[in-house]
C-alpha cells in the first residue's frame, strides 16, 4: 500500500537535486480571497514545476539496465521538462511526446535539455508514447498513474506540513492525480485536521464527476488555458488515494484562472503558469466557501508551475481585475 513511508523515501532521494520551496504569506491577497493567503510557488523549483519532483524520483529508482534504451514520456509540457532534465542527469535519451498545441516556452524548454520532441494530437499522447516504447524499447515514464512518480509529488506536501504546521486548508491543482495524491498523504499523515481541496477546470472535472459516478469516468477532450490540468480521466492508481484523502473538488473557469494569474503577478508579485493559478481562481469564484473557510484560516494554495511565455503574459492585460 502506498504510504508516507514511500514519500519520505523519495524526500531523501531527491534531496541532492531539487530546491525545497519556501511556504509564502502573501498578506496583500488575504482581504480580497477572504482568508490568510499561502502559496507554495513550485514556479521557483529547477524546471519551474513541481514535476522534476516525481520524474526524477522514479528515474533515480530505476535499474541501469531499465534506463539504458531511453525514456519515453507524454506530457503537457512540465513533466516532459522533468524528464528531460532527469534523462540529462542520468546521461539516458529521452523522448517527450507533446500536445502540438503546448505553449512554445515549455517545447523550447524540453529541447534545451536534450530532449527529443514529438508532438501530437492531445488525446494521442499516450497512444504514440505507447508505439514510441514498443518499437525502440524506451521505458514509459508516466507522469501521473505511478506510485514513485506519486510520491516525489508529495514531498512536496511534506514540506508544507514541516513550514506551516497550523494550516487549515491545501488547495491544490489537479490533474491526473498524481500532485494532488502525493501531497494528500503527506499532509494529512502530519496534519489529520488539515483539508486538502482538489481544483480542477470547470470544462474538465474528470474527479467531481467520477466521485459522482462511482468509478472513474473518460471525459471528451476540452480545451481549456488550464493547459497542464486536461487529463480526460483520472489515474488508475491516483483515483483511490486521492478520493480516501480529500475533501472534495472544486471547478474552476478559464475567466477565473486568468484573474487569478494577473492577481498573483500583480500584487503578489509572482509569475506562474494559469494551471497553477487555479486554486486562487477557485478562492475569487468563492468556492472555498463551501467548505467554511474564514478570513482567520490558513490557507496554503499550491502554484505548481510557472512556464509561461511572454505570449500569454501579454493577453494578461486583457483581463480585468474587479
Amino acid at each position: 500500500m502506498f504510504g508516507k513511508q514511500d514519500i519520505m523515501e523519495a524526500r531523501e532521494r531527491l534531496a541532492p537535486y531539487i530546491y525545497q520551496t519556501p511556504v509564502l504569506h502573501l498578506q496583500n491577497l488575504d482581504d480580497i480571497l477572504g482568508c490568510r493567503v499561502y502559496i507554495k510557488p513550485e514556479c521557483m523549483q529547477r524546471t519551474n514545476s513541481f514535476k522534476i519532483r516525481g520524474a526524477l524520483n522514479k528515474m533515480l529508482s530505476m535499474p541501469k539496465e531499465e534506463l539504458e534504451n531511453g525514456v519515453v514520456a507524454a506530457s503537457s509540457g512540465n513533466h516532459g521538462k522533468g524528464v528531460a532534465f532527469a534523462a540529462k542527469l542520468l546521461g539516458v535519451k529521452a523522448t517527450i511526446v507533446i500536445p502540438d498545441n503546448a505553449p512554445q516556452v515549455k517545447v523550447d524548454g524540453i529541447r534545451k535539455l536534450g530532449a527529443e520532441v514529438v508532438q501530437c494530437k492531445l488525446s494521442e499522447r499516450h497512444i504514440i508514447a505507447g508505439q514510441l516504447s514498443e518499437r525502440y524499447g524506451y521505458t514509459i515514464i508516466h507522469p501521473y498513474d505511478d506510485y514513485q512518480i506519486i510520491a516525489g509529488q508529495g514531498t512536496l506536501g511534506l514540506e508544507i506540513a514541516e513550514q506551516l504546521p497550523d494550516v487549515n486548508y491545501v488547495v491544490v491543482p489537479i490533474g491526473g492525480g498524481g500532485l494532488i495524491g502525493g501531497v494528500s498523504v503527506a499532509v494529512k499523515s502530519q496534519i489529520p485536521k488539515a483539508q486538502v481541496i482538489g481544483a480542477e477546470p470547470y470544462v474538465l472535472r474528470r474527479y467531481a464527476m467520477s466521485v459522482e459516478a462511482g468509478e472513474r469516468v473518460n471525459l471528451e477532450e476540452q480545451k481549456s488555458v488550464a493547459d497542464a490540468l486536461l487529463t480526460q480521466k483520472p489515474g488508475e492508481r491516483n483515483y483511490p488515494i486521492v478520493t480516501g484523502n480529500v475533501a472534495g473538488f472544486v471547478g474552476v473557469k478559464d475567466e477565473s484562472m486568468l484573474k487569478a494569474m494577473k492577481l498573483l503577478l500583480m500584487e503578489g508579485k509572482i509569475l506562474a503558469e494559469p494551471s497553477s493559478c487555479i486554486g486562487i481562481g477557485a478562492a475569487l469564484q468563492r468556492e472555498l466557501q463551501k467548505w467554511n473557510v474564514k478570513k482567520s484560516d490558513k490557507v496554503c494554495f499550491v502554484v505548481s508551475g510557472g512556464n509561461v511565455g511572454l505570449d500569454q503574459i501579454k493577453k494578461l492585460e486583457e483581463v480585468e481585475l474587479e
